[in-house]
Parts: structure tokens; C-alpha cells; sequence
């Protein structure tokens, strides 16, 4: 065969070859190749679908355990109360007699600290919710009211903030005027709660930057220096380990330390259901008010700096004041009724310093729907930011003390500028602040109504919050 032919031949051998190749080789190769993408594919959904079934399940967790977080009310309010032996607190009370050297305070710590029940109100109070309160034993009413706080644990580990139930105001005061008492005795039991504490993994845990401790004295009895010579107070502010803490009391100084909040002084109010504070608002919204300012008072001619004597002169020559000398005979002013009517007639009530900056006289004259006149910013706009308005001018006046003292200043020229609109507006808020100054009967649970104390744990929690987060 010649050489072209079978060239031919191979060629068309081949080509006969990639015939048979392309009808029935590569059809197969195709199929197989598109089952197997085919395969590839349904394995990839599958897959996908487990991840986005995964995801969804995961996201459904998430949402699940939020929902549950919101529908707890209590989630990040949980609060811890410290189980102390009872001579850190209880104790305490049964040493009444000791309390102070010229007062029986017996009567006063007994039932919860709110003292005996007014039962002669006249027509100054109204019929229920009054006691003879001592503005000393706010410890006593706080912790009876914490008792009924509505989201206590007894998990410390559940816990956002811990309370410490140490009666340190009371305790340092039965000692301030013993004379057969060292400095050391006179903190010994503070040392010693101390100690407790600083043991317990609660506190180790965060160093006490969530806990809080009560006092119902002022922060000039609880920060003595050292222990040498004869220093008024004790040290509780001065310690270390109470710089982390948060620390409640009726008088702070805020420019000292970043820790201390100021809270109300206690009054002769305690209610015990909503209509008795609608009932006593709505009183003293409609009270007749002769007066245009009044005060109640003693002179303070030791006193150096004081502006009382002043403000006594002036009152005395002026026929729109209303003067209560509480060192004479017979001017009651530690019976409520008496006080109370005095504020209850008056438009606005002189509020000077007395042994420091703050006074109860404050809160009772809020509590009578009198506005209050201040003549050091630290009676009021310094100390007590959770409960007053930043612009004092909507409840309050301010008159410097130097003015005053220096003869400047006429008190009764000032008031008189103020419209009867003015007054008006100003009464009103004072009168619709009256709920959060004041501390409910701890023998009953008033959801309705948000007291002092509710103003204080919300505070206290706040603090904490923004202190280590969540």
C-alpha cells in the first residue's frame, strides 16, 4: 500500500476513533461531571442550611436570654444585705440610754426609728402617718426599709450592689462625750466590721466598689485625721478601704470626697399608703400663708461666722416675719405641730447654717410647702443633687451670707420682689417634691409612691454601674 494511502487510512482512523469518543465517550464524562456539580450542590444547600439553621438558632438563643434578662424587673437592681451580729446595729439600740448624754433616745429608735405616733394633731396634720422623729436615726429607718426593697437576694453572687448594716452614726455618737473612752475604743467596733468584711469573697471580689454604708450623722463627725489627742468624730470616711465604697449621709462634703451623697434628713412623716400623702399635699396647697417669711431658731452668739443674730433683728423689726425662739420658755420646737404650723403660714422659711452647713429645718419647711431661703450654696445646691432641681431658683432663694452679715441686705426687700405667680410657681414645686423627701413607714409596702429612700438604692446603683459596668 502506498505510503499516502495509509496516511489516509490512519486519519480516517482517528478521526473514526474521536468519533466514537464524541458519541458515546464524552456524553458519559458530561453526565457524570453534572451529577457530581449536581451532588456538589445539593451538599453545599445542606451545608448552608445547617449553618443558617445554626445561626438562626444561635440568634434565637440570644434573643431568648434577652427577653429573659427584660423580663426580669429586678435584672441589675439584685441587692445584698450583709447578716452582721447584731452589735453592729441591734445592739447598738439596746445602748439607747447612752446615745446622748442629755436625751433619751429610747423612745426615738423604737418602732422601726420612727419614735412614738403624734396622736394630738390639731387641725396643723392631718390624722395619720405623724411621729415624734429624731433627726438622728435615719440608720434605724433605712435599714427597716431595705428589708422590704423589692428585689433583695440572699445570692450574694446574683447580687449588683451590697449594703453593710452598721449602725456607725449611732455608735460614734454614744461615744463622742464619754470621757473614760480612747480614740481607738471609740472605732473599735468600725475596725471590726471592717475586717469582716475586707474576709468575704463579696468584697474581695471587686474591692467593695459595690457596696454602700449608711450614716445618719453629718460627714464632719465621721472623718477624724488620727488617733492623737482629744479629736471630735470618728474615722470611717478616713479609712481606705471606705474610699471605694459608696457613702450615704444627711450632710456630705462633696468638694472632699468623690464617695459621700447627701440624703435627706428624716421628718415626722411617715406614710403608709398613697392617700395620706395626696391628702397632706393637697393641705398644704391650700393653707393660708399670712406670713411672708418666718423663723425658727435659736441665736448663735459664740458662734463665729454665724449669720443668726442677723437674721433674728431683722425678723423682729419686720411686720411680715414670723419669729420661733426655740431657747425660750415654752417655744415647743420640738413638738411637730408647733414647727409645722410655723412653716405652714409662712410663703418662705429662713434657713441659715446651724452646727454645719445643712439642717433639718430644710426638710421640714419643704414638707409644709414653704419655700426655703439658703444663704450658703451648701445647705442645699452642693449636697443633695439627687433630690433637688439644678436650678434652685424654681423651689428656693439664695441670699449670701456675707451680705447679710455685713448689713447689705434687706431679707424682706428681697422677698417682696417676687410676684404672687412667682410664689405660686415656686410653692407648687416644692409641694410636688414632697413624695421624694420624705421616708415611707417601713411597716408597710407603698409601690405607689417613690420615696427618699427609692431616690437613694437608685443612686446607689447608678454609681456603682458606672463605676465596673453591667
Amino acid at each position: 500500500m502506498k505510503e499516502k494511502e495509509k496516511s489516509t487510512l490512519k486519519t480516517l482512523a482517528l478521526c473514526k476513533s474521536h468519533q466514537i469518543w464524541q458519541m458515546h465517550i464524552f456524553p458519559l464524562l458530561i453526565s457524570s461531571l453534572l451529577v457530581s456539580l449536581f451532588l456538589l450542590f445539593l451538599s453545599y444547600s445542606s451545608c448552608s442550611s445547617c449553618s443558617s439553621s445554626s445561626s438562626s438558632s444561635s440568634s434565637s438563643l440570644t434573643l431568648s436570654l434577652s427577653a429573659a434578662a427584660h423580663s426580669d424587673p429586678c435584672s441589675g437592681k439584685y441587692l445584698y444585705i450583709y447578716d452582721l451580729p447584731d452589735k453592729f446595729n441591734a445592739g447598738i439600740l439596746r445602748d439607747c440610754l447612752a446615745m446622748f448624754p442629755w436625751v433619751d433616745m429610747c423612745p426615738y429608735v423604737a418602732n422601726m426609728g420612727l419614735g412614738p405616733h403624734i396622736n394630738e394633731t390639731g387641725s396643723v396634720l392631718t390624722e395619720t402617718g405623724w411621729h415624734i422623729t429624731n433627726q438622728w436615726v435615719l440608720e434605724v429607718i433605712f435599714h427597716n426599709r431595705i428589708r422590704q426593697y423589692e428585689c433583695l437576694t440572699d445570692n450574694s453572687s446574683q447580687a449588683d450592689v451590697f449594703f453593710v448594716p452598721y449602725y456607725v452614726g449611732l455608735d460614734t455618737g454614744r461615744k463622742l462625750w464619754r470621757q473614760n473612752i480612747s480614740l481607738q475604743e471609740r472605732d473599735s467596733l468600725l475596725v471590726e466590721v471592717m475586717q469582716l468584711l475586707k474576709s468575704r469573697p463579696e468584697w474581695l471580689a471587686k474591692g467593695g466598689r459595690d457596696h454602700f454604708i449608711l450614716s445618719g450623722r453629718a460627714t464632719w463627725d465621721l472623718r477624724r485625721e488620727d488617733d492623737g489627742g482629744n479629736q471630735w468624730g470618728g474615722k470611717l470616711l478616713t479609712l481606705p478601704e471606705v474610699k471605694n465604697m459608696t457613702v450615704l449621709l444627711i450632710e456630705s462634703c462633696p468638694w472632699e470626697n468623690d464617695n459621700e451623697f447627701a440624703i435627706p434628713y428624716p421628718t415626722n412623716f411617715h406614710p403608709s399608703n398613697e392617700s395620706q400623702v395626696v391628702t397632706w399635699q393637697a393641705k398644704v396647697r391650700s393653707t393660708n400663708r399670712p406670713w411672708l417669711f418666718s423663723f425658727a431658731g435659736a441665736r448663735r452668739p459664740g458662734q463665729a461666722g454665724s449669720i443668726r443674730d442677723q437674721l433674728f433683728d431683722q425678723c423682729l423689726k419686720s411686720t411680715r416675719c414670723k419669729l420661733l425662739d426655740c431657747v425660750s420658755a415654752g417655744s415647743n420646737c420640738d413638738i411637730p405641730v408647733t414647727t409645722m404650723s410655723l412653716f405652714q403660714s409662712s410663703s418662705f422659711c429662713l434657713q441659715p447654717p446651724g452646727d454645719t452647713p445643712t439642717r433639718r429645718s430644710a426638710f421640714d419647711s419643704m414638707l409644709a410647702g414653704c419655700i426655703p431661703v439658703f444663704f450658703t450654696p451648701h445647705s442645699a445646691y452642693t449636697q443633695y443633687k439627687w433630690y433637688l432641681p439644678n436650678n434652685y431658683s424654681e423651689y428656693s432663694v439664695y441670699i449670701p451670707d456675707n451680705e447679710v452679715r455685713e448689713g447689705r441686705v434687706s431679707i424682706e426687700e428681697v422677698l417682696l420682689k417676687y410676684s404672687e405667680e412667682e410664689i405660686g410657681n415656686m410653692k407648687e414645686k416644692v409641694i410636688s417634691m414632697i413624695p421624694t423627701l420624705i421616708y415611707k413607714d417601713p411597716n408597710y409596702k407603698l409601690d405607689s409612691v417613690r420615696d427618699a429612700f427609692d431616690v437613694a438604692v437608685d443612686g446607689v446603683l447608678r454609681r456603682v454601674k458606672s463605676i465596673i459596668g453591667n
